[in-house]
């Protein structure tokens, strides 16, 4: 289940997507791929090695809550969308996670993620003023964490090895991922968080997206559902997804560590993004530019193709996309 990576002088190949201009000279530019598929999967638009095995990190994390209710997972709601979130942390999100282990007998001694503080400027203060030390129910993967207990506890797995890549629930996720995907999984490590990660292509990803967002029924459906109706149970209150998803009807949008970002359209089309150099403030700008040139023009997703460059803490430039058109 391995394979080579291309190699680095490959991905130099990449094109420049958005360029920083400050008091009107370039400092710097961030390359990357692109992919946008069709309801079919097909590839409608592909800019750079779009074909090559990549770590879609954290937005896979619908594609896991896909395989854990297939097994037994029994959440729904907001408690679902944090099952497959990457949450900032705020005290909802942290409830949340105790009443998904309580629900199964389990408590947040029993998660096997970093002690982390929470990702959310906010939130972080006030865990450090009320509590001291980062913990692992803090951790934005920590909804994930406890819903894979959950599952193993329907299921009858063994919870100690959950985060095995050979555990029951671990290869689940990975036949769901390559399901989805259309494409075999080429390539297994270990997230941030401890997790199994797999490595699939960047129009696999998007392809995977489209499915999800067109999904008329089954665990798909659920998933979108609960990103629909709970965005800030998935993300948080204050970020980029929760006001995408507010903008685009249907829309189901999820992003990962090192600048990869992905969304699925209710017609099955799919848009992923992979910045190279990992510099998330370049990918939400070329998700929403596409969504732009699709005809989404809430205000939510316009703000977002172009970004202030400060200087003494007013506008002396911007970060924008170097490419006119992606459709």
């Amino acid at each position: 289940m391995t394979r080579d990576f291309a190699p680095a002088s490959e991905l130099a190949n990449d094109p420049a997507l958005v360029a920083v201009e400050r008091c009107g000279m370039v400092e710097g530019v961030h390359h990357g791929r692109v992919a946008v598929t069709a309801a079919d999967g097909s590839l409608l638009t592909e800019l750079g090695a779009v074909e090559a095995p990549m770590y879609p990190r954290s937005a896979v994390k619908p594609l896991q809550a896909i395989a854990m209710l297939r097994n037994g997972l029994d959440l729904d709601g907001e408690l679902l969308a944090l099952a497959a979130a990457s949450h900032d942390g705020e005290p909802f999100h942290v409830d949340g996670v105790r009443q998904i282990l309580e629900g199964c007998g389990l408590t947040e001694e029993d998660l096997q993620n970093p002690a982390e503080f929470p990702l959310s400027d906010r939130a972080r203060v006030d865990w450090i003023r009320e509590h001291g030390d980062p913990a692992p129910v803090a951790m934005n993967c920590s909804g994930k964490h406890a819903a894979m207990l959950r599952t193993c506890v329907r299921s009858k797995w063994d919870r100690a090895s959950y985060l095995a890549p050979e555990h029951p629930l671990q290869t689940a996720v990975f036949d769901a991922i390559a399901e989805f995907a259309g494409e075999d999984i080429t390539h297994v490590a270990v997230d941030g968080c401890g997790a199994p990660l797999v490595a699939i292509s960047l129009a696999g990803l998007a392809r995977a997206f489209g499915r999800i967002a067109a999904a008329e029924d089954g665990p798909a459906r659920q998933i979108a559902d609960a990103y629909r109706a709970h965005p800030t149970w998935a993300s948080g209150t204050r970020r980029g997804e929760a006001k995408l998803h507010a903008a685009v009807p249907g829309l189901v949008c999820k992003g990962g560590a090192e600048a990869v970002y992905a969304a699925g359209l209710p017609d099955g089309r799919g848009i992923a993004v992979k910045i190279d150099d990992g510099a998330s403030r370049a990918h939400q700008l070329i998700v929403a530019q596409i969504l732009v040139e699709m005809g989404y023009e809430h205000p939510n997703v316009t703000g977002r193709t172009t970004k202030n460059v400060l200087g003494h803490g007013k506008p002396v430039g911007t970060i924008s996309s170097l490419v006119d058109s992606f459709l």
